[in-house]
């Protein structure tokens, strides 16, 4: 039994999905500029650090790196390379990270624009197919659209001021392949989408030319609610549930205190040991205790562990952790048990939305996982909104 939940949270909508009444997935509407493309103003230039330190929209201030800074898109004059870029200039940028606490907005001229079924980034090279598809849809797309792909990028070169560009085909093709379409209506659907993009990205570099200082070039509109539903759509696919149900409020899901209990820092598993997660500057921290689990019982650190990865793993997805996550388990000594969690934990990386992957387990056991940036984390989303919340309550 699987829900979509569309409901508020402290006047915030939210969309969350019920998987046999339990939380697995949330996603909250709020205002971003991530995505966002303006015409920026190199502020200052720091060599020690390869960057420069940009102004953008309503006084906002950002950093792009050098490697970031595509010559095509430096407006008030032509240079070759990035390193010749200096005070004063103004660059075509979006914005790639929101700023975060102490952090600026990270920018880059890697301009991507998306639609319904395909994003174009400019500066890109080749076609690519969502890694949430399988090989051999992957194949045979690549394989039919390869064509399509060459004779856009010859043709649109020159109106992208010389640059290439870049295709990734995105997810939601599942729908049209599902919806029974022909091989032909399938081609056109997705040949029309990747135009459209190429038009706007198109639009967005001629009007860099023409705009003053600051102007914002691309409205990023991809936080609407229906958008937020078909993510919802998209994570039940992967778990195999294409049969689900989209209801607007429900007494049947108190989201309300759901959402508060990932606000806690300390979570209990039904074992009664219990996870500890901080949420730091430059990485994020759990901390796997036995609490009051039953120490006599056969092999309990073993399946304490593998009920605390499953469990971690939906807290970094509905927390939204992102970047390093340094997980320390309970010690394990048989060398055949830890190698087995490793595994574990993998397949359950492999299972998520957001790209996360295994990268090791240190000498000292801890097991280091990265998470892609997709959005800010739910901490930081709310901070604002649920001042009443205290983030230090261990209940």
């Amino acid at each position: 039994m699987a829900d979509i939940l569309v409901s508020k949270y402290n006047d915030n909508p939210v969309v969350a999905c019920y998987i046999d009444d339990r939380l697995e997935h949330l996603s909250v509407l709020h205002d971003s500029d991530r995505g966002d493309v303006y015409l920026c103003r190199v502020e200052n230039i720091v060599k020690n650090i390869s960057a420069a330190f940009v102004r953008y929209g309503d006084g906002n201030t950002g950093y792009v790196p050098f490697k970031s800074i595509l010559s095509s898109n430096v407006c008030n004059r032509k240079i070759v390379s990035p390193d010749e870029i200096r005070q004063g200039d103004e660059v075509i940028l979006q914005v790639e990270t929101e700023a975060q606490k102490l952090k600026q907005a990270k920018l880059t001229s890697y301009i991507s624009v998306s639609g319904k079924y395909s994003v174009i980034t400019l500066g890109k090279k080749g076609l690519g197919v969502s890694l949430k598809l399988t090989s051999n849809v992957r194949d045979e797309l690549s394989s039919e659209l390869k064509e399509t792909y060459q004779e856009l990028s010859k043709n649109k070169k020159s109106e992208l001021f010389g640059q290439s560009f870049g295709v990734i085909l995105r997810t939601e093709i599942l729908d049209l392949l599902n919806s029974g379409v022909s091989k032909e209506e399938l081609l056109d659907l997705v040949y029309s989408d990747m135009s459209c993009n190429l038009k706007d990205l198109s639009t967005i570099l001629k009007n860099g030319r023409t705009r003053t200082s600051s102007s914002c070039l691309y409205k990023q509109e991809n936080d609407t609610l229906d958008s937020h539903i078909t993510k919802a759509k998209n994570f039940l696919t992967l778990q195999g549930i294409e049969d689900v149900n989209v209801i607007n409020e429900s007494v049947v899901y108190s989201i309300k205190t759901d959402i508060e209990k990932l606000m806690h820092r300390k979570i209990w598993l039904k074992s009664g040991a219990f996870l500890i997660i901080e949420q730091l500057e430059s990485f994020n921290a759990i901390d796997v205790n036995t609490g009051k689990a039953i120490s006599g019982k056969k092999d309990i650190i073993k399946k304490v562990n593998e009920e605390a990865a499953l469990e971690i793993m939906r807290q970094i997805r509905l927390r939204n952790l992102t970047g390093m996550i340094l997980i320390d388990f309970i010690n394990m000594k048989d060398k055949d048990a830890v190698e087995d969690l490793c595994n574990y934990v993998r397949s359950l990386c492999r299972k998520e939305a957001v790209h996360t992957q295994f990268i090791d387990i240190t000498g000292l056991g801890i097991v280091e996982l990265t998470r892609n940036k997709n959005d800010k984390s739910l901490k930081e989303i709310l901070e604002n909104h649920n001042n009443t919340v205290d983030n230090m309550i261990d209940e």
